[in-house]
């Protein structure tokens, strides 16, 4: 009886401690669900003909930004974003066997989804929750990225990045964001489908991230907190 009786005790333990920690989580949700808005910055290419630079080649960009918040912490952002970008073999690190200048520039679409993480919990309210209207965050997610030219290119990509956002008032939020986007594909350097072109010239097998080209994005961002999570009982 007593084994049993203890069985019992743990369980009610186990229960009691699952309801805590949804009522914890329910209690530490955003004020608001969502938040939609635009960015806008610039993109910089990363390939064959610039490996390392990571701001060289600046061109615009622009971005429709979609984000539902979780809770104070985690955040997931959706985002379809026109840019463009380009580059020159002429002060490039590597050296190719045609050793004629190559230069290129394209626009492309971006649609992709990132998780966020606020090292600090984000709001302008709860202060008993120690929130703070300034939270610097990290992001990780995949997308995919369509270019135009002679030659069309899609590509999957991995993106990983850093940020920071602030609530200048209730449902206003800036932010500025830096972020990498690793492509799984070659080619993204080669619009021209004729002549010699960035797409594998060195004729080297690939492996995943190998020889394979990708972009930055540095964006500036607006956006507004809508649906709020807790609405007060307007029935009389």
């Amino acid at each position: 009886m007593k084994h049993a009786s203890k069985k019992y005790q743990n369980i009610r333990n186990l229960l009691a401690g699952l309801l805590a920690l949804f009522t914890s989580a329910t209690a530490t949700a955003q004020e608001y669900k969502y938040e939609i808005g635009g960015a806008a910055g610039a993109a910089m290419y990363l390939g064959d003909a610039n490996p390392t630079n990571l701001l060289r080649g600046l061109n615009p960009g622009l971005d429709v930004v979609f984000r539902s918040n979780t809770n104070f912490r985690w955040a997931v952002k959706t985002g379809l974003m026109w840019g463009k970008i380009s580059g020159d073999t002429k002060n490039t690190e590597n050296v190719f066997l045609n050793r004629e200048e190559y230069r290129f520039s394209r626009n492309f679409f971006d649609l992709g989804s990132q998780m966020e993480f606020n090292f600090l919990p984000y709001s302008d309210k709860y202060p008993y929750l120690s929130t703070s209207r300034i939270a610097p965050y990290v992001l990780s997610g995949l997308g995919f990225t369509v270019a135009t030219g002679k030659q069309t290119f899609l590509g999957l990509y991995f993106s990983l990045g850093l940020g920071v956002k602030y609530k200048i008032k209730n449902r206003i939020n800036v932010g500025v964001e830096y972020a990498v986007r690793r492509l799984f594909k070659d080619a993204f350097d080669s619009p021209d489908s004729e002549g010699f072109n960035l797409d594998n010239p060195y004729k080297i097998k690939s492996g995943i991230f190998k020889n394979k080209d990708g972009y930055n994005t540095l964006m500036f961002s607006v956006t507004w907190d809508f649906a709020p999570n807790n609405r007060k009982c307007t029935n009389e």
